[in-house]
């Protein structure tokens, strides 16, 4: 059982998230206010979730570590049934032309969302109970990149490649700190690359979106639109930025201000201050995820909570970088500012 609170993680939790409601105020109460002449729904939505996820992370704690080591495979089996079951028609709902979602009245929940935890747990196990022979690709690596495999292909079926996306590389990271030779990464990577290249060439929208990516303006009013006007907001903030409340692309030019691109609006009202204040509190949750990880002795233990510290970084970074114009646009939520997730890490 782990042994206390790790009291500077909370509260740096604490604050990013009720820094994320404040921002999706903003963000959002023009849009909300038009469409559902309300301009606090997406802030009550946002709310209900942070007290949520306060009682979540309550609830954690007082979970002996070692009961998830036990039930992992229970864990797995019960995302892995909620991932096929969402691609069911009629059960699972489509928003934005994916099936991802379980409709519950005006609220959804994404499955993919349990499974990226539920694999970080399951791979945790996997590689602390397979130490000795994780350096033989054939018989330790392999049958933990089938189940990956086997979860990705399902996200890929809804289609959701950011989400798919985030918890391949999060879980391939963690195995690299296994152990395991660089070698097979490289080989993995070009195998990566060429799985890329499929997926390119069965969806071809996907293209439209990296050339937008390359150069945007090719499409301005299409593929292009959502970095131009993201870059059109991030431009303008300065050093200081706009001032609160005062940005101009959330007044119904930049799509998704206050999910996807919050961290646009953040960058027009608070200018690379914002953009610092962001960072650093990511940098520090992060920094003191891993330090927690160092400390513990038990492998299993270590491994997740290095897992968790990987998934919120990779997440962060990947839409921050679609953001500035680094990637292509994909689906990817700002942890903890656009999107609460419960932190197993909090304990040491």
């Amino acid at each position: 059982m782990l042994k206390k609170i790790d009291k500077m993680l909370l509260i740096s939790v604490i604050l990013i998230a009720v820094f994320g409601i404040i921002m999706i105020y903003s963000a959002s109460s023009i849009w909300a206010e038009y469409k559902y002449n309300d301009p606090f729904k997406f802030v009550k939505a946002q709310t209900a979730f942070f007290i949520i996820g306060l009682i979540i992370m309550y609830i954690t704690t007082k979970i002996n570590i070692n009961y998830l080591y036990k039930k992992s495979n229970l864990i797995l089996f019960i995302c892995l049934f909620l991932l096929t079951l969402v691609l069911i028609p009629g059960i699972g709902t489509i928003r934005n032309g994916s099936r991802s979602w379980f409709g519950i009245g005006g609220f959804g929940i994404q499955p993919s969302e349990f499974a990226k935890i539920g694999l970080i747990i399951y791979v945790s196990k996997y590689l602390a109970t397979n130490q000795r022979i994780i350096k033989d690709i054939k018989k330790g690596v392999f049958p933990i990149l089938l189940v990956i495999g086997v979860f990705f292909a399902l996200i890929m079926l809804e289609p959701d490649f950011g989400t798919g996306m985030v918890i391949v590389l999060t879980l391939i990271v963690l195995i690299f700190i296994s152990g395991v030779k660089m070698s097979f990464f490289v080989k993995t990577g070009i195998l990566g690359l060429l799985g890329i290249v499929g997926l390119i060439i069965v969806a071809p929208y996907r293209m439209q979106r990296i050339v937008s990516f390359l150069n945007p303006w090719v499409d301005p009013l299409g593929s292009g639109y959502q970095i131009i006007q993201s870059l059109y907001a991030i431009g303008p903030g300065g050093l200081l930025g706009q001032g609160f409340l005062n940005s101009r692309q959330k007044q119904f030019y930049l799509p998704e201000p206050q999910t996807d691109f919050i961290f646009s609006i953040i960058s027009e009202e608070f200018g690379f201050l914002g953009i610092l204040i962001v960072t650093s509190f990511l940098a520090f949750i992060f920094y003191r995820i891993i330090k927690i990880a160092l400390k513990q002795n038990d492998l299993f233990k270590k491994y997740l909570a290095f897992g968790l510290g990987f998934g919120i970084i990779i997440q962060s970074l990947l839409n921050i970088c679609v953001v500035i114009g680094l990637i292509p646009v994909t689906g990817y939520a700002l942890l903890l500012y656009s999107k609460l997730q419960s932190n197993f890490a909090l304990k040491i």
